[in-house]
């Protein structure tokens, strides 16, 4: 959940490393550090806060930064609270060993006692100064180079990591190491770039390698890399890959924040998704993670989706698109519950497993029970290289491109396309979809992102909604069918980046409990487009009404019945009903934002967040 970087060469290390972390605070930003490296010794600072708290205090402390190497970290706390203490880098109690870590490391507390029993103390709360005085241990008492102290501590270690640690009396070496937690290296002229993602040295080169689990990089000034398995220090051959990157993908332009640059950004992300996949004038699908596994799907007795936050999400619609397109039972479970309960999965059983990042830490948890037992997995991620497309049986990126902004927007649209896809696809292969209707959504799908562009021009209009409800406390969302998951996902967004409190329920639901919350001061969000339920929602909306409740509606282009009953309306293209989420969300997306805006909220970087969870 962190991110770390390190710099290793010939360069001035501190810009590099400041830089990197300011595009790592998507990652987390409630405390941050860094250490420069210079010959015998080093300049460390940290401080609570972002990133720009750490630049002030480097400044106005006059802290020396020369130096070609250094490591830097921004946190995203789990082992105790924000504070300059337990921000990193860590030092060991003799002040040579210092390291950056990502991750959590389980049995931190048993390691902890072994090491006050053998006199070392600590400063913070964190499972990370542990690590680093584990390793200095095993090193002082044994004699060892500080490499194989790392691989001996690490073979002790229960839970997940990405770490870089320096030697004081060594600065010309670098050592890093990846378990569950995700390490990227790039390389360029025997110099190295070290970061959680490749996002901070894709200015300096396109060479990188992805770690994987179970390996460790000594990293040596002028020297080529040297990478091994942790386990037995097996020498291992770096597989070199080129980044794909665009810069100006990962800059704001002209917008103040990521996310409203990625709402925006939502008609081209959707066709980016489809290119490639979707040939219009032949009615034609392709996807090869389904086309070379066509008997896997075919004789499906079921499908169990497992996604967490927005994934999970979008993972409801995929239920409603899956059953009734290629009519197989689909189940959706929340990653972080999937392999605690036990779960029932047998060999060829079809999981498909959902991350933005691709790094989840329960997904990919799941993702490793699921294949332990015999299940053929198919994953849906949007990064390319990240340790869920390396570990599944098959799989779609979804090509969104960088996604910024730790509330999840155009991936949500884009991963609703690859499942709209699916289902067709598997539906088209199952017989279970008719020509004219296969046809007439593959046509839909063309033009659906002139819809999401035709929606984005209302934004003037929710932002006049947002300065009425922007000081209240609750807010409640309603939809019904397949509209019900994007109730739940508008919610997420409004409690997200507003910090408003706000649940969504289906429609019907409203009368068994939640009605009992609606009055004068709560706002009512109800998706009422005509192709689900339409009459239904009229009484819903009838029953809010009656206790004074205020209503934001989301109806189709031409309603009147609707219009008419309640107090603000947002008007969205008539859509058919498998692909109306992708034009229902839209307005929800920029409510959530406007209100985060006009109260003043970071909404990039809403508190207590970070943008990819890796740590359970």
């Amino acid at each position: 959940m962190c991110g770390i970087i390190g710099y290793l060469g010939d360069r001035e290390a501190y810009p590099i490393i400041i830089n990197g972390l300011k595009k790592l605070e998507y990652r987390g930003y409630d405390s941050s550090g860094i250490a420069i490296f210079y010959e015998n010794g080093y300049s460390l600072c940290k401080t609570k806060g972002r990133v720009y708290e750490l630049e002030k205090k480097i400044y106005s402390c006059k802290i020396k930064v020369k130096g070609t190497s250094g490591i830097g970290h921004t946190r995203w706390a789990t082992h105790g609270i924000p504070d300059d203490l337990n921000a990193h880098p860590h030092v060991s109690n003799s002040n040579e060993l210092i390291m950056i870590h990502n991750g959590i490391i389980e049995n931190y507390y048993s390691i902890k006692v072994i090491l006050l029993k053998n006199g070392f103390t600590f400063k913070s709360e964190t499972d990370t100064e542990v690590l680093v005085n584990l390793i200095e241990y095993v090193k002082k008492e044994n004699k060892f180079s500080l490499e194989e102290a790392v691989r001996i501590s690490l073979n002790e270690i229960v839970g997940a990591y990405s770490i870089a640690i320096v030697d004081k009396y060594n600065p010309e070496t670098i050592i890093i190491a990846k378990l569950g937690s995700p390490l990227a290296l790039g390389i360029n002229k025997k110099e190295f770039f070290i970061a959680s993602d490749p996002i901070p040295f894709i200015d300096y080169t396109d060479n990188v390698i992805y770690l994987k689990d179970g390996e460790m990089a000594i990293l040596k000034k002028g020297e080529e890399l040297d990478l091994r398995k942790i386990l037995d220090n097996h020498k291992l051959n770096p597989i070199i890959k080129k980044l794909q990157i665009n810069l100006k993908k990962i800059e704001k332009g002209k917008y103040k924040y990521f996310m409203l640059k990625e709402i925006y950004e939502q008609p081209k992300t959707i066709l980016d998704t489809l290119r490639g996949r979707l040939l219009i004038p032949k009615g034609i699908i392709c996807i090869d993670g389904i086309e070379s596994h066509k008997d896997i799907f075919i004789n499906a007795k079921s499908i169990t989706i497992v996604a967490c936050g927005t994934s999970w999400h979008a993972s409801l619609i995929a239920e409603y698109l899956l059953e009734k397109l290629a009519r197989i039972p689909v189940e959706v479970e929340y990653a972080s519950e999937f392999r605690y309960r036990n779960p029932i999965v047998k060999e060829k059983d079809v999981i498909i497993v959902v991350s933005q990042s691709g790094e989840t830490a329960d997904t990919l948890a799941a993702l490793k029970l699921a294949k332990n037992k015999g299940a053929f997995v198919f994953g849906i991620c949007n990064v390319v290289g990240s340790s869920i497309s390396r570990n599944v049986d098959a799989g779609a990126y979804t090509h969104a491109g960088p996604e910024i902004g730790v509330a999840s927007t155009k991936a949500f649209t884009a991963q609703i396309i690859i499942f709209v896809l699916l289902a067709l696809k598997i539906g088209k292969y199952r017989l279970s979809i008719n020509d004219n209707q296969y046809q007439s959504l593959c046509k839909e799908l063309g033009s659906v992102s002139e819809k999401v562009d035709h929606v984005l021009k209302v934004n003037q209009y929710i932002k006049e909604i947002s300065k009425v409800y922007y000081h209240v406390n609750n807010f409640l969302y309603l939809g019904r069918g397949i509209n019900f998951p994007v109730a739940l996902e508008g919610a997420l967004k409004l409690k997200e980046i507003s910090y408003i409190h706000a649940e969504g329920y289906p429609a019907a639901e409203m009368k068994h409990g939640p009605i009992a919350l609606i009055d004068k001061n709560i706002p009512v969000v109800i998706i009422a487009t005509k192709k689900v339920c339409y009459e239904k929602i009229i009484g819903n909306i009838q029953e809010i009404k009656a206790r004074k409740g205020k209503i934001i509606a989301i109806v189709n282009e031409g309603d009147i019945q609707v219009s008419m009953m309640v107090d603000h309306v947002i008007k969205v293209p008539e859509t058919s009903e498998e692909l109306s989420p992708l034009v229902t969300i839209i307005p929800l997306q920029l409510l959530a934002y406007e209100i985060a805006y006009i109260r003043g909220k970071n909404v990039d970087q809403p508190r207590n967040l970070a943008k990819s969870v890796t740590v359970e």
